[in-house]
């Protein structure tokens, strides 16, 4: 189910969003225009800023070749990079239909603090599942899986309009239930079959970042007055 559309109401401007969507595509721009130039040059960056799981891992283990900041700044700048036109788009895509009405529940500034959170548990749950791995992990997916497992809690029964061979509405709940399964099956799978040694799709980041969506949710609050805008 690839969706396009979502009906559910939204009483602010989601200028976060916004600004989380610009900065991606900036920042991918920025990496092309970088691999232009050359391409080692791109892949240090992404060595660099992207999430090694064996580098977090050594630094627990006191490993002195990697100190803090070197080891954990990634957990926040792998967020802001991608590796393709076609990772950053879906990914700016899915925050664009599911993000809007996030922030107009949590207001701005803690939007901000609760997707970077989502960020982070993703980065953690896929070093848990690849402790041994040196390949650089990159995308903001961990992150917007968050803000999609927040959405599902609070607006499970909104239709969203997906691709099924033809445009079809569904309930909330249904794609983005379906879509969670499908990560965590096809992360289970990867990890029986290369035992998370390989690189690909962090699926497991994906589980990581919606569960933890869903449990800030109900913690943070909503945003006072929030439907001051409304004429309801």
């Amino acid at each position: 189910m690839f969706p396009l559309h979502d009906d559910q109401p939204r009483f602010s401007t989601p200028f976060v969003t916004y600004f989380l969507i610009g900065f991606n595509v900036l920042i991918y721009l920025f990496e092309s225009m970088l691999h232009a130039q050359s391409p080692y040059a791109l892949a240090q960056l992404v060595t660099q800023f992207g999430v090694v799981p064996r580098h977090e891992v050594a630094l627990l283990t006191g490993t002195p070749v990697f100190n803090p900041v070197a080891a954990l700044l990634p957990m926040f700048t792998s967020m802001f990079l991608h590796g393709s036109w076609l990772h950053v788009l879906g990914n700016m895509w899915m925050l664009w239909i599911f993000g809007d009405n996030i922030e107009d529940y949590l207001g701005h500034f803690l939007y901000l603090v609760f997707y970077l959170l989502c960020g982070l548990a993703a980065a953690f749950t896929h070093i848990l599942f690849n402790v041994t791995s040196h390949a650089p992990t990159i995308g903001a997916s961990g992150a917007i899986a968050g803000v999609m497992g927040a959405y599902l809690v609070l607006y499970p029964h909104a239709r969203v309009l997906v691709w099924i061979i033809i445009p079809l509405y569904v309930p909330a709940w249904l794609m983005l239930g379906w879509w969670a399964i499908t990560q965590f099956v096809n992360g289970a799978a990867m990890t029986v079959a290369v035992a998370g040694q390989q690189g690909g799709i962090a699926f497991w980041a994906h589980v990581g970042g919606f569960v933890v969506g869903i449990l800030l949710i109900k913690l943070l609050p909503q945003r006072k007055q929030r439907f001051r805008y409304s004429n309801w």
